[in-house]
């Protein structure tokens, strides 16, 4: 389950949540703030636990990895301290524990990896939770300043939850419990108490949907419809000319296999079972925006969060939030291309205990290339981004001459100012996807700033924290397999 010190359960209009056109990167800055004034107050409370007001912040994330227990006794705590000078603190390091009333039980050492650093010692203590205060006080009153607590796993309280298995995408936050048009004076629907209850009663199914499940069918009405079938033949217009390959290739299949046309929208399970089917990914009904760190989340899973209600009718080519036609029209048919698929799913493992910044970078890149990238393909631009082929007045401004356009730079378009009120300023383009891929790769192992690496597991649905040796050699095995496979399929198609 989620921690309270990370995760704000629930975000709305009532606990200051601007109501606006809502979009993944303002989710993203708008965490980052709640979240910096929970872990404040989370600090002053593990303070006062601890009877000291004087705790820094980072000796109270220290204390915080030891395990309370029920009477004050002696438990085994791991001191990983990392020192400079070579051996000749060491002797002090220890005497130092010694007068604290720490037993050292093991102690080794071994070249440091971190830079300014000489060795790191890892000291086994045993001792009670305010006598290893005690230790962490007094080794850096004398100027041992690098001091970290092992514990079983690498992921501790000081980083965000994420979810391991694909079923606790459960446990996911929706950003509203009331609804988007009952609360902005200026949604499309807040004066048409029937749409109003309409949004609701779709919401629902989100809200009760477990993982793994059907996903029930919306029945949707004439007005609904209508409105879908204005944005499906405006767009047809312009696809087969301002669309990528990729993205018309799979629309026709979309058309024969799933429903899509004019006059019928296709219901969620249908095109999840689709993408299931080309590429692993699956859709999940979201009752609207997620939080950007559970919807990033999301996609390391191959799972993609997709609204299920239609914007309201009197405005079918604008909608403040995502709907469903921004979601079958725009995100669908690009999930269901492999390359594509896999682009999506790296942001979501590289999001995964992620920094409040590093989110707000990687909401901020998804923003300039799955919602509004454009692509090289023969010599001409094209758009791939969702936001841009579900929206035929954003598609024809993005590929006229009004916008700057620029090489796609994961570094630059992190820190991009982006526009949620109008067309955007500028769009990144792509030479391909598989260059979209590589830059990404090269931007998240220069600039993510996490102690461990994941990969998610297709045949458990799981996300495995590569943070020992054994997890490393099952990983090794399993590549040394695929590599015998690819070097037989190559040896066979030579003799051909």
């Amino acid at each position: 389950m989620k921690s309270d010190l990370w995760v704000l359960s629930v975000l709305s209009i009532e606990h200051g949540y601007p109501s606006r056109r809502r979009s993944l990167v303002g989710d993203a800055k708008f965490e980052t703030v709640k979240n910096k004034e929970a872990k404040e107050t989370w600090i002053l409370e593990q303070r006062k636990k601890t009877e000291d007001e004087e705790l820094s912040e980072e000796e109270v994330f220290l204390v915080s990895d030891i395990p309370d227990e029920p009477l004050p006794s002696p438990q085994q705590v791991n001191l990983v301290l990392s020192v400079k000078d070579g051996f000749n603190n060491l002797p002090r390091i220890l005497r130092i524990i010694q007068s604290c009333q720490g037993c050292i039980v093991h102690l080794e050492t071994r070249t440091s990896k971190k830079k300014d650093f000489d060795f790191d010692i890892l000291v086994k203590v045993n001792a009670t939770k305010d006598r290893v205060l005690h230790i962490i006080k007094a080794l850096k009153a004398n100027s041992v300043h690098d001091i970290n607590i092992l514990v079983e796993e690498k992921i501790s309280i000081k980083d965000p939850w994420f979810p391991r298995h694909v079923t606790d995408l459960d446990f996911c936050t929706h950003i509203l419990t009331k609804f988007e048009p009952e609360l902005d004076h200026d949604h499309p629907g807040f004066s048409d108490p029937v749409y109003r209850a309409r949004r609701k009663e779709i919401a629902e199914i989100a809200f009760l949907y477990k993982q793994g499940g059907p996903i029930p069918r919306a029945e949707y009405t004439e007005e609904e419809i209508r409105t879908w079938g204005v944005v499906f033949n405006n767009l047809k217009i312009y696809l087969p000319t301002h669309a990528c390959k990729q993205y018309l290739e799979v629309f026709s299949v979309l058309e024969k296999e799933c429903g899509y046309r004019a006059n019928n929208i296709p219901q969620l399970e249908d095109v999840s079972q689709f993408l299931k089917k080309r590429t692993g990914f699956q859709v999940r009904p979201a009752a609207g925006l997620l939080t950007a760190r559970d919807f990033l989340a999301s996609l390391a899973f191959r799972v993609f969060q997709s609204t299920q209600y239609v914007r309201h009718g009197s405005s079918p080519d604008h909608s403040p939030e995502p709907d469903c036609i921004h979601e079958l029209l725009g995100h669908i048919p690009m999930l269901a291309d492999p390359s594509f698929a896999q682009f999506s799913q790296e942001i979501g493992l590289a999001s995964l205990g992620a920094s409040d910044v590093d989110i707000e970078k990687f909401a901020t890149l998804y923003w300039f290339t799955v919602e509004f990238g454009l692509c090289k393909q023969d010599g001409q631009v094209k758009a791939y981004g969702a936001g841009l082929l579900s929206s035929y007045g954003e598609l024809q401004h993005a590929l006229s001459n009004k916008p700057e356009q620029r090489v796609f730079d994961p570094e630059n378009a992190a820190v991009q100012p982006y526009q949620d009120q109008d067309y955007q300023d500028v769009y990144y383009v792509a030479e391909s996807f598989d260059d979209a891929k590589e830059k990404f790769r090269n931007y998240v192992a220069q600039h993510l700033k996490r102690n461990y690496e994941v990969r998610y597991d297709a045949f458990t649905q799981s996300i495995q924290v590569l943070d020992s040796i054994e997890k490393l050699q099952m990983l090794s095995d399993s590549l040394r397999t695929e590599v015998v496979r690819l070097a037989s399929a190559i040896k066979k198609i030579s003799v051909q």
